[in-house]
C-alpha cells in the first residue's frame, strides 16, 4: 500500500529526514516512535506532499511520486489516497460537526449534500457524537473536536489515515476517549494508519509494526513484541521504558 524510497527532507543546511525507505502493507497499523524534534510529524506530511520532500519517490496505492518532479497533478491525486487526522483537530470554526465531516466530500468528492449528511450521519454514529451534530467547535471539548477529525478524515474514504499525534494536543483525562476510536477503526476497518504517537500502551495494543526514527534515520522496527519484549536495541529499550514511565505518571 505504501512504498517509501531514499525519501530526504532538508531546511536550509538541516537534514530533517534522511534516506528514509519504509513499505507498509495493505490493512497494517505502524506506529512511527522516537523522540520529539526528530522529523516523526514531517515524515507524515511528506508522504502527501503538506512539506515537499527533497528528494525520494513516495508510492500509495499504487502511484508513484518523485519529489524531484512532481506536478501539481501527481501531488493532487496523491493526496486523494490519504486522509489526515492533525494535532489541533483543525475543524472549520464557523460550520457544525455534521458540516466539517461533510466538508470533504462536498468540496472534494463532489457528492451530494444528501448523500454526504447521510454518511457524515453513520460516521458521527461510529466515533460516537451524533448527539454533537449541531454542536459548533467551540462547544465540544478538545476530545471531542478530534473525534470529530477523526470522522472527517474517514469521510473521504482513503485507503490510508495519517494521525499526527493525535492525543498531544489534549488533556490527559480526554486520550482514552480519542484512543479507543483509533483502536475501534483499526479492529473494524481494513485501513493502512501510519500512527505518530508517544502513547506506547496504546501503540503496543494496536500496532502491526513500530518504527522508531531517531535524528532523521530509522533506528529501528519491528513487532510490538520485539520493541517492548525482545528488544536488543539499548536506545530504543531506554526511549520505550522511559516514554511509558511517563505516561504512567501522567494518567
Amino acid at each position: 500500500m505504501i512504498k517509501i524510497e531514499h525519501l530526504k527532507m532538508q531546511f536550509g543546511e538541516l537534514i530533517i529526514l534522511k534516506d528514509i525507505n519504509i513499505e507498509v502493507s495493505k490493512g497494517e497499523v505502524v506506529a512511527l516512535i522516537g523522540p520529539s524534534g526528530t522529523g516523526k510529524s514531517t515524515f507524515l506530511r511528506c508522504l502527501n506532499f503538506l512539506v515537499k520532500p527533497t528528494e525520494g519517490k513516495i508510492t500509495i496505492d499504487g502511484f508513484t511520486v518523485d519529489a524531484k518532479t512532481a506536478s501539481k497533478k501527481d501531488i493532487h491525486v496523491l493526496r486523494q489516497k490519504t486522509a489526515m487526522v492533525f494535532q489541533n483537530y483543525n475543524l472549520l470554526k464557523n460550520k457544525t460537526a455534521i458540516q466539517n465531516v461533510m466538508e470533504p466530500m462536498i468540496t472534494v468528492q463532489k457528492k451530494s449534500k444528501e448523500e454526504a449528511e447521510e454518511i457524515a450521519i453513520d460516521l458521527l454514529k461510529k466515533v460516537g457524537l451524533l448527539e454533537k451534530r449541531d454542536a459548533y467547535p467551540k462547544e465540544m471539548s478538545g476530545g471531542q473536536q478530534q473525534r470529530i477529525g477523526i470522522a472527517r478524515a474517514m469521510a473521504v474514504n482513503a485507503n490510508v489515515i495519517l494521525f499526527d499525534e493525535p492525543t498531544s494536543s489534549l488533556d490527559p483525562e480526554l486520550v482514552e476517549e480519542v484512543l479507543a476510536v483509533i483502536k475501534q477503526l483499526a479492529a473494524e476497518n481494513n485501513k493502512t494508519m501510519l500512527i505518530v504517537t508517544h502513547e506506547m500502551k496504546f501503540a503496543k495494543e494496536v500496532a502491526d509494526k513500530m518504527i522508531f526514527l531517531e535524528n532523521g534515520y530509522i533506528a529501528g522496527m519491528g513487532t510490538p513484541k520485539e520493541i517492548f519484549q525482545n528488544c536488543t536495541n539499548e536506545r530504543i529499550r531506554k526511549f520505550v521504558n522511559k516514554v511509558t514511565a511517563n505516561n504512567v505518571e501522567d494518567k
